[in-house]
Formats: C-alpha cells, structure tokens, sequence
C-alpha cells in the first residue's frame, strides 16, 4: 500500500487535514508504538483507492537550532519512506524561515511534491496563495482543511501521482509471513534459525527500505516469503529520537503481510508496546500467531506456567484471543517448526470460504436460539448470512432492523462462527445490513 506524507512546521494544520482525510472512512487513528502522541498513521480510501497517511507531527523542543534539525529530519523521513508528500503552508501567516528549508530540501528530492496553501477559508485568500509560487514545486494547492474546502481535488491529484498498485502476482501467490515485535525479542535470530545458511535475500518488500528483508522459505513442505521487520522500539524521553524508519517500516510490513509472527519476550510479558503491535496487526486484518521466545530462560517451571502465562496473554488481547500462541526458544531451536505449522494453518483459515448454504444451516438455529434483545418494544429478525469477497474473513447478516444490533451480538455471532468454523488466528468483521 502506498503511502503518503503531510510535512511543514507546526500548527499550519497537517492534523486537521490528517483527520480529515482518514475520517472519511471512520478509521481509528491509534499511536503506533514508538511514535511520539502527535505522530500518527491512518488509512485514507479515495475513489475506491486505499493508501496510508502519515501525520509527522509538530515538536516541543527548547533550542531553535534543534527545533530546525527536527524539521529537517522530519522531511527527510518522508522522502525516504513516502511515495507523494504533501508540503504544507499557511496562507495567512505566508512563508517562513522553515518554510524556505522544507520546500529547499523537497526540491532536491525525486518524490512528487504538492504544495498545500491552508487556512483559504475566504475567496479573498485566493489571492494569497501565489507567493508560494516561489518555492519551485508546483502549483500550489488551495485548501481549507477544517472545512474540507478543495480536498476533494487535492486528493483526486494525489491518486495521480501515487505509483500504480503492485502487480507482483507471482510474488502475491506465495503467503507473506511478517516476524514482528519489539527490538530484541529474537526475530533476527529466528528467521535465521528457520531459514539455515541457505539464506536467500530476494528483493526488498516493495515500498520498504533495507532494515524490511524478504527472504524466499521452501524447506520441509512449506513455502512462502518470510519477512524480517525492524523493532518498534519505545519512546525516548531524553531525546525524543524515536526510530521513525522502523515504525513506517514495519507498518508497511505488516500492510502487505498475510500471516503476522508477533515475538514477545517471555521474561518481559505482554507489554503496552506489544499491545500496540497487536492492535496494528489486527486493525490491518492480518492473521496473527503470538510466539512466546526465550522460555528456556524461564526458572522454576511448575506444570501449569505455560498455562499461566497463556490465560495471561489471552486476558490481555480479549475480546479477540482465538489467537495460536507457541513457546519457544530460538536460541536453542526448541518448537521453532511449530511455528511455521501455525502460520500456515493461519494462512489456510484466513482464505477459508463458506458456502452460503452451509453458513445459514449452521448459524441460523444459533440466532433462532438466542436472538438479539428486542429495543424499545422493536425485533430484531436475522433472515440469513453470506460471507463477503474479502480478503480476510467478512460476514454479511441480513435483518428487518440493522441499526438495533448492538457490538456485543456482533461479538456472539462472531464466536458461534468461531465454534462451527475453523478460523484461528484470523480477525472477523461482522456487518448487520437492510434486508
């Protein structure tokens, strides 16, 4: 999935438009772990076009010599990582110190550049936005992101320049299997334990930089392209550096990612950061197997620890924990072949299809059974279910009154799913429509 990036100095909106643009399909915008409260990623979807949006975000920082590195780090961030960059400017203020030092940086850069003029909420302001003429990039833009006024070109432009969606089918019809988590929880060490020293590096996951290798796996009846991530590392409070490569990097491993491997460290648990990870993967509808490494480091096992520990995890990932979770220890290659059985049997389940005949006769008696609670006098009847072309597993249920399905029969319907199908490891999505 392309990706593409807001940029300028801070407060001239970059996350008004950020939210405007990845509010038009009701996305839940979350902190990726390891970026800062006001750097943040989204999905936009235009003309039947999804792509990523990244929001760089404003700093608070003391020295204006840092404030002005920041900026300069900041851009050339996006021109690393992006495919088109909105540069960002306010008409009312005009241009800037830091304003001349982006659109100087941008114009060195083989990227498509978009010079947005914000804040033209009159026509008078029209007028205004011309001086930015003088950075070379282009036309500028006009728009008023608290409005919504000229987004809709901006964005019809965009799709213009973003490349074409990837047609690596041959690449496409082998399962992509991401190995995700924080840093030093043993990814590294376990692509290396499964794939030997026959390791082949093929290209490069399209859109990621060096730190995202692929490697081609077909060894013991299995085969798929294996992908080793960068860790998502925390924040720094001292310095505020927060490894911005390795989060776009391994969100975009996880976007074109089928199966996600999320490493945690046994000695450290499940932490806010895993979570974090967890809640991307899921988001994205990716299929997930949870692997527990370094478990020979563990002292004093007791018959039930493993069991502990998985009430623990399945605690913290609820509602959604029908998820496979293995121990291992990659060091040692102890249960590392296991992990690969799950991946590929989450692989299996998120391309399970059911017909919808066999669908209505399983879960039809489990809602006559239990019906969703009459509202305000009205009944809710479910006349019948057929699973959606996506994908990842969807369902469609079609009833006299979808608005009084409320999320927690949603969630009912998605477990007698569960009991009857095998969909391990898998994200559901439930929609309730008109009949």
């Amino acid at each position: 999935m392309s990706i593409v990036a807001i940029v300028g100095r801070p407060n001239v909106g970059k996350s008004t438009l950020f939210n405007r643009l990845v509010g038009m399909r009701q996305a839940i915008v979350d902190e990726v772990a390891g970026v800062t409260r006001d750097r943040h990623y989204g999905r936009c979807e235009w003309s039947g076009r999804e792509f990523s949006v990244i929001d760089t975000g404003g700093y608070a920082v003391n020295s204006e010599d840092i404030f002005e590195e920041e900026i300069r780090k900041q851009v050339h961030l996006a021109i690393e990582e992006a495919d088109v960059i909105l540069f960002m400017c306010e008409v009312s203020t005009g241009i800037t110190d830091y304003d001349t030092l982006v659109a100087d940086i941008l114009r060195r850069a083989k990227k498509p550049v978009l010079v947005i003029a914000n804040k033209v909420d009159t026509g008078d302001r029209m007028f205004d936005i011309h001086q930015f003429n003088s950075f070379g990039l282009g036309e500028p833009w006009a728009i008023s992101s608290a409005s919504g006024s000229g987004t809709g070109d901006l964005l019809d432009k965009v799709l213009e320049l973003l490349p074409p969606e990837k047609e690596a089918e041959q690449e496409r019809q082998l399962p992509h299997i991401t190995i995700v988590g924080k840093p030093n929880v043993g990814k590294s060490s376990l692509t290396n334990a499964l794939l030997g020293e026959e390791r082949n590096i093929v290209t490069p996951v399209a859109g990621t930089t060096r730190d995202s290798i692929s490697s081609h796996y077909n060894k013991f009846g299995h085969e798929f392209i294996l992908v080793d991530t960068a860790g998502l590392r925390k924040k720094n409070r001292v310095k505020e550096d927060l490894e911005f490569y390795s989060v776009m990097r391994s969100v975009r491993a996880i976007e074109h990612s089928d199966v996600c491997i999320l490493m945690i460290d046994a000695q450290q648990g499940v932490e806010q950061q895993d979570m974090a990870i967890f809640n991307l993967i899921i988001r994205n509808k990716k299929g997930c197997v949870i692997v527990v490494n370094k478990w020979d480091t563990i002292e004093n096992k007791g018959p039930n620890t493993m069991k502990e520990f998985t009430r623990d995890i399945m605690n913290k990932i609820a509602p959604f924990n029908d998820i496979p979770i293995v121990f291992t220890s990659v060091i040692n290659k102890q249960r590392i072949l296991d992990v690969l059985e799950k991946a590929a049997k989450v692989f299996e389940n998120r391309g399970r299809r059911i017909a919808t005949s066999k669908l209505n006769e399983a879960i039809l008696p489990e809602i006559e059974n239990y019906p969703p609670p009459a509202i305000k006098g009205k009944y809710v009847r479910i006349k019948y279910a057929t699973q959606l072309p996506t994908p990842a597993p969807s369902f469609a249920f079609f009833c006299n009154l979808p608005q009084y399905v409320r999320e927690d029969y949603k969630r009912f319907i998605e477990n007698r799913l569960r009991e009857k199908f095998d969909f391990s490891g898998v994200p559901i999505q439930i929609f309730i429509r008109q009949k």
